[in-house]
């Protein structure tokens, strides 16, 4: 039997918030993590605190699972949720985090064996943490969630147009960024290699 699509194994445990205790909080919280941290860190742009607003959304489904469970579309509504609350915590602390600063806050808890798919995720990360908050958290729905315009827009509260709008200008900063850290890269290896001969 294949397996049910994410935004309805969502549904399935949602339904059951605020009936069987907390283990279906562990639940949700098991699937939606990672990629609620993931949306929180491109608004944030800061590891711990896109954590920290996950964190904090959980707490709020455990003491209030409705809003929650009655939603229509319960994961439109979380990824909302961790959004409005990475934008308070973004808003409270005003700090934004330059593109030179270490990036090893965003890399998930996998291992990653090779170096060379390591520096590949650490330029991805790099070019996106660059994108202003708007762009990046499109981005970041559009193309880890593979959500649609409309879906996006909704979590947003956007038309479908600026929703589109911001992820055509997003992938054109990041093809931007991503070809020079390319071209530095190239020209880095080639200055090593001449230095060889």
């Amino acid at each position: 039997m294949a397996e049910l699509p994410f935004h309805l194994r969502v549904r399935a445990l949602t339904d059951q918030l605020g009936m069987a205790g907390i283990d279906v909080l562990g639940g949700l919280f098991d699937l939606t993590a990672q990629r609620l941290v993931r949306l929180a860190v491109a608004i944030t742009r800061n590891q711990y605190d896109g954590e920290d607003a996950v964190q904090a959304v959980m707490t709020r489904i455990a003491v209030r699972p409705d809003p929650l469970r009655d939603a229509q579309t319960p994961w439109a509504y979380l990824l909302r949720m961790v959004r409005n609350e990475a934008l308070l915590v973004a808003r409270k602390k005003r700090r934004w985090i330059t593109t030179t600063h270490s990036i090893t806050d965003l890399v998930t808890s996998r291992r990653v064996d090779e170096l060379e798919l390591e520096d590949t995720h650490r330029a991805v990360w790099a070019a996106l943490r660059s994108l202003p908050a708007a762009q990046a958290e499109v981005v970041v729905l559009k193309t880890w969630e593979q959500m649609t315009f409309a879906e996006i827009a909704e979590v947003l509260d956007e038309s479908p147009n600026t929703v589109a709008s911001r992820y055509q200008y997003g992938l054109q900063k990041l093809a931007t960024r991503l070809q020079k850290t390319a071209d530095e890269a190239l020209g880095h290896r080639a200055e090593v290699q001449g230095g060889r001969r």
